[in-house]
């Protein structure tokens, strides 16, 4: 399967395996639009990868809602001074980039703990939509409304695409955005890492199309989205 069908599933709403490539993580993620996450979907992510389950969502989501990576935050001068552990841990050793693309973690307030399969979807599911419904108001109007439905810390994880997007950083948060993109969905999408049964490393390509093949998902490259839409 091609990068075709691979947007037409992902525009249906079914799932699409991606990996990165060789240069990077090697890894394969999972993914769904956000905003057809549901328990079952949120079962499979958990039980069928084994990775940290993430919201990846457009730069200029995290721009309306104000979400601020936390590698800025843990390097903040003030914070560092009040909190000095934080310049022992700053991140500079990334082995696959310069930069993380972590921010914010949220819950949903009609959640419990946050963690279920339920609470997983309503969180991701309810970002989604809010995302698209806040289209067009303002910074402001977003920042409140986010405030109104959502806590944080919380349980899942959000991951915000680089300004530019894939011509400046090709991550799997780019790519899963711009999967979004493509097909027509909010840019924010559901997914998780493959690993290995043993958890022992990332499941291996070879598998991972074995599991794409069984399973009737498209699974395409970074390169094969680069391709498409000519960024070298």
């Amino acid at each position: 399967m091609g990068i075709a069908e691979a947007v037409e599933a992902f525009t249906a709403g079914n799932p699409v395996m991606i990996f990165d490539s060789d240069f990077r993580e090697r890894e394969t993620d999972l993914l769904w639009p956000a905003t057809t996450a549901t328990p079952e979907i949120m079962r499979r992510l958990r039980q069928d990868c084994g990775g940290l389950l993430f919201l990846a969502i457009g730069d200029e989501i995290g721009e309306k809602f104000g979400l601020p990576w936390l590698q800025d935050i843990h390097s903040n001068p003030t914070l560092v001074s009040e909190n000095p552990v934080l310049g022992h841990l700053i991140t500079n050793d990334l082995q696959y980039d310069s930069r993380s693309a972590f921010t914010l973690s949220l819950n949903h307030r009609e959640t419990y703990t946050g963690i279920t399969d339920r609470d997983r979807a309503l969180t991701t599911r309810r970002f989604g939509e809010l995302a698209g419904e806040m289209s067009g108001r303002s910074n402001s109007d977003a920042m409140k409304a986010l405030g109104n439905e959502f806590r944080t810390p919380g349980h899942i994880p959000l991951c915000r695409e680089s300004p530019g997007g894939l011509s400046v950083r090709q991550g799997h948060t780019e790519l899963a955005v711009a999967m979004a993109r493509m097909s027509g969905h909010v840019p924010c999408t559901i997914g998780a890492e493959m690993l290995d049964p043993e958890g022992d490393g990332a499941l291996s390509v070879k598998d991972a199309r074995k599991y794409a093949e069984k399973h009737g998902i498209p699974m395409i490259t970074g390169r094969d989205i680069l391709d498409s839409m000519e960024i070298e």
